[in-house]
């Protein structure tokens, strides 16, 4: 336990250092008495305390969001299929629901946040469908790994169709071409407060199936037997997996890696147990999206790199990694 709750302690430390750097570090840094003063004791006539509450909070509160969001579906996904290799991401649920969101924006003229976020559900919910009927169903369902190249393979299609609408069309290039990228930036005027709230409530209904999931762990007759329902289980979460999916993607666009890095980061410290496993995939996923943003602001000075190719690049490297481990184990 004592582990534990090192464990849990590292990850909200960690979280917070990135909540600060997030509000400090940019194309103008600022010291960090000025952003605790934009807080508690802000004065309209200064500059930094104007950045601090009319800039960077609201893109803080977006990669707080997205990060939990991203995370905890990821972890969702990885104990349900108990498939290492599976998130949001790689199974074509971020894929879909931007997809849906482009199409939405040149097909209907849809610009406001909330028709969007209706779309990016269809559209993940259906790009989940369409991995899950090809990747489990069929000979060989049953293999850990065809769930992730049937999402791959969906992934990429949809990636491509959307890559393809946006060249044909312009305008919606220059509409949403930081969105595409992956991007804490970009969403202004939107109801950052409620949007956080939604997630969080998405958040504790994944949190509510920590039980079934432990229990489904040890196999399907031993959850029914110990009184779990698998198959409401398994709506239930992949219901909480497309919501959060959608939400993520909503705010911040399609992010990659997060949902597979994160758990893998939160297992070397906890081991297996899912309960911690969700818990503490919320403070991590905020951190790795929240530095990941810093990191692009700090290495392409004056400008920025978007988050989404920051963690493309930390997920990648890490995908290659586990890959290799998996390969050395698994000969």
């Amino acid at each position: 336990m004592h582990r534990l709750t090192l464990a849990a302690l590292a990850a909200v430390a960690l979280a917070l250092i990135a909540i600060a750097a997030s509000l400090a570090v940019g194309a103008q840094d600022i010291p960090v008495r000025d952003v605790w003063e934009a807080f508690f004791a802000y004065d309209a006539s200064n500059p930094s305390h104007q950045i601090v509450r009319e800039l960077r909070v609201d893109r803080t509160v977006i990669g707080i969001a997205a990060g939990a969001a991203l995370a905890v579906a990821g972890a969702l996904t990885q104990s349900l299929t108990r498939n290492p290799l599976a998130d949001p991401g790689l199974l074509g649920l971020n894929a879909g629901a931007a997809l849906a969101i482009v199409l939405g924006t040149v097909v209907g003229g849809v610009a406001s946040l909330a028709p969007q976020i209706v779309l990016a559900f269809v559209g993940a919910a259906a790009a989940g469908l369409v991995a899950y009927g090809v990747g489990a169903t069929g000979a060989g369902a049953a293999a850990p790994a065809r769930l992730v190249l049937a999402g791959a393979a969906v992934t990429a299609l949809l990636t491509a169709v959307t890559a393809a609408i946006v060249v044909a069309q312009p305008f919606a290039l220059n509409q949403l071409r930081f969105w595409l990228a992956g991007s804490l930036t970009g969403r202004t005027g939107i109801p950052v407060g409620p949007l956080a709230v939604s997630v969080a409530i998405a958040i504790a209904l994944g949190l509510l199936a920590v039980r079934p999931l432990s229990a489904i762990a040890l196999g399907d007759h031993a959850a029914a037997a110990l009184g779990t329902r698998a198959g409401l289980t398994r709506v239930h979460v992949l219901a909480t997996v497309i919501v959060l999916a959608g939400l993520a993607t909503a705010l911040a666009g399609p992010i990659a890696f997060v949902g597979l890095a994160v758990p893998h980061l939160v297992r070397a410290l906890v081991g297996p147990r899912i309960g911690w496993l969700l818990v503490l995939s919320i403070p991590l996923g905020a951190a790795v999206v929240l530095l990941g943003d810093v990191a692009g602001r700090i290495v392409a000075r004056p400008g920025e790199i978007s988050v989404g190719v920051t963690t493309a690049l930390f997920g990648g490297i890490l995908l290659a990694v586990l890959a290799r481990r998996m390969w050395t184990v698994t000969p």
